[in-house]
């Protein structure tokens, strides 16, 4: 392979205080491996003590990590150093990473995920002209959290994605930390023009030697292929290490701008208001409130209808916890309350989860998206900070969720919950169609493949009657040895999934759970809608208003489908289930 390579070191080609040594410059390309994971697609970098002097050497005294061999250097030109590092490289790693081919073993077929590389929280997700934007966090040198920058993706669909190029990267001293997008369409900010409104990124710089966190800016005026980071960046700056998650919106009533920020450590959310997108005044607070046993993060405000009370609306505060959620780790609450452009006020005391299992983390929602289109439109991270850096993926890590349609409803008692429903637009993946009409359970477990019941990428709408059995549900990706079970426990008036036997689990001790909550099964009757890939099932459950997104890392051939009852009989009221088209 070619290798291109400075013959000397500047200080643009060592990172000082950064622990970090990057040898390439600029998209010089070469990749190199490391105890058998990709390094990085550019550059090669290695944690190392920070000790390296400027051009035309590196110097130290202080000892070197690499692999498991332990160097202590004095003098190291470019060329000796390299020689170094090739030696420690097994020869058959130092070759060219192969172009992804999205049949990777556990490759999601019909879920958003990044080429190559580590991708977490969902950013900037904005409509533009036609297009619907997805930035995400991106490590663009390898599939661990690092060098936190936003990469970027475009559909006019949600499901069909673009990879374009990093949209902003980080410096040599900053990270660009999630946030928000929004289009200035009255050029409040004055980036672009009345002919041409800007798209506005909002987000967290993090000073990665100070561990301080502020709010920046940047803009672009090319649909978003192009970003200028704003010259007199910080734009909202207290000295804070936690201070992180800018999510900006366009309060119409009162014409400005509303920025919710969590000051992580405190469990607090603030809102700040601007007329321009640059010059920021505080509002209000809101928390500690909720679950606090994790610290809070990726924060969103938007108002929806209660849909079974036409003309009502309220607002929806989300917050993320890093720890603690429901679920065990990460996982996402929300407060449903009012809010009249300066305070949020919650109408609740009580806790209430996005998600009732592991993998669904730092939601937020579409902006801008078309008043035609009426629709509040968000994603979820597929994953989960327990686990995240393990999981079994290669040489991508991390998917996003479906995107979802969120809505409000009221139930007997007068109590307001969020609902989320699989968006409209899936439905345009469906292939081949199998449907099974009423028939009896009888106690025990129903292989269906034999009717044509199977599959690794699916939908599966179920309506189950429980009857006399004290448990009823289906099962997933079934293999030697292998299933997910989605299930209701009648007694306990629990939906739950179990992912106890999913497949590969060894990665991480807390992975192999069962996931539960609580839901009425009205006149015995429970109907799913459930989504397999390749590595992931979610379950939408009473219409929307229980959701579980679970990973899973079943073998390839593990494909079956059953249903099952325990403890009595019970009745298939109707199935339907799709084979759905890969988006790649």
């Amino acid at each position: 392979m070619a290798w291109k390579m400075p013959h000397t070191f500047s200080q643009s080609d060592i990172c000082h205080g950064t622990s970090m040594l990057r040898i390439g410059k600029g998209h010089d390309p070469f990749t190199l491996y490391r105890d058998g994971y990709r390094a990085i697609s550019y550059f090669f970098e290695y944690p190392i003590f920070h000790a390296f002097q400027t051009s035309p050497v590196i110097m130290s005294d202080k000892p070197m990590l690499f692999s498991s061999l332990r160097l202590r250097c004095a003098v190291w030109t470019a060329p000796v150093l390299l020689a170094v590092l090739l030696a420690t490289v097994p020869a058959h790693r130092a070759s060219a990473q192969p172009e992804p081919t999205y049949t990777e073993r556990y490759r999601p077929q019909y879920h958003f995920t990044p080429a190559v590389n580590w991708m977490n929280d969902p950013n900037g997700l904005v409509w533009f002209d036609d297009e619907y934007h997805l930035f995400y966090q991106y490590n663009p040198f390898g599939t661990r959290w690092g060098h936190m920058s936003w990469g970027h993706a475009v559909s006019p669909d949600l499901l069909h994605w673009e990879h374009l190029s990093v949209a902003i990267p980080e410096t040599d001293s900053v990270m660009a930390f999630s946030g928000s997008a929004v289009v200035d369409w009255n050029n409040t900010s004055g980036f672009g023009t009345d002919e041409n409104p800007p798209m506005i990124a909002i987000y967290t710089g993090h000073y990665r030697e100070r561990r301080l966190q502020a709010q920046y800016i940047a803009w672009s005026t090319d649909r978003g292929r192009t970003w200028t980071p704003y010259e007199g960046n910080p734009v909202l700056d207290f000295g804070l290490t936690d201070f992180r998650d800018p999510k900006v919106f366009w309060y119409a009533p009162e014409e400005k701008w509303v920025m919710v920020v969590a000051l992580s450590v405190d469990r607090k959310v603030h809102f700040y208001s601007s007329k321009d997108l640059k010059s920021w005044t505080f509002l209000s607070e809101f928390g500690p409130a909720g679950n606090v046993t994790g610290i809070w993060e990726c924060p969103d405000l938007f108002e929806l209808p209660i849909e079974n009370r036409p003309g009502e609306t309220r607002w929806v505060l989300d917050v993320d916890n890093g720890g603690g959620a429901v679920a065990g780790g990460s996982g996402g609450q929300y407060f449903v309350g009012h809010f009249d452009g300066t305070t949020f006020v919650a109408e609740h005391a009580d806790t209430r989860w996005v998600d009732y299992a592991k993998d669904f983390y730092a939601a937020i929602s579409w902006s801008d998206v078309p008043e035609e289109d009426g629709r509040r439109l968000w994603v979820g991270w597929l994953n989960n900070w327990l686990y995240a850096g393990e999981i079994p993926t290669d040489p991508w890590r991390s998917a996003q969720s479906l995107p979802r349609a969120l809505s409000l409803r009221a139930n007997a008692l007068g109590d307001v919950w969020l609902v989320q429903k699989p968006v409209e637009e899936l439905k345009t993946l469906r292939e081949t169609h199998r449907r099974l009409d009423v028939r009896a359970i009888a106690e025990g477990e129903h292989d269906l493949t034999g009717e044509g019941i199977a599959g690794k990428a699916i939908e599966l709408v179920v309506e189950l009657e429980v009857g006399d059995a004290a448990e009823v549900g289906l099962k997933v990706r079934q293999g030697e040895g292998e299933e997910t079970v989605i299930g209701y426990d009648v007694l306990r008036k629990e939906v739950f999934v179990d992912r106890y036997r999913s497949g590969e689990k060894e990665f991480h001790p807390t992975y192999a759970d069962l996931f539960e909550a609580s839901m009425e099964a009205p006149e015995g009757r429970v109907k799913l809608h459930v989504f397999v890939d390749w590595s992931s099932v979610e379950v939408f459950a009473d219409d929307g208003a229980i959701v579980f997104t679970s990973q899973v890392f079943p073998s390839p051939d593990s494909e079956g489908v059953s249903i099952y009852a325990e403890g009595g009989a019970a009745r298939l009221v109707s199935l339907d289930m799709w084979t759905l088209a890969s988006v790649w």
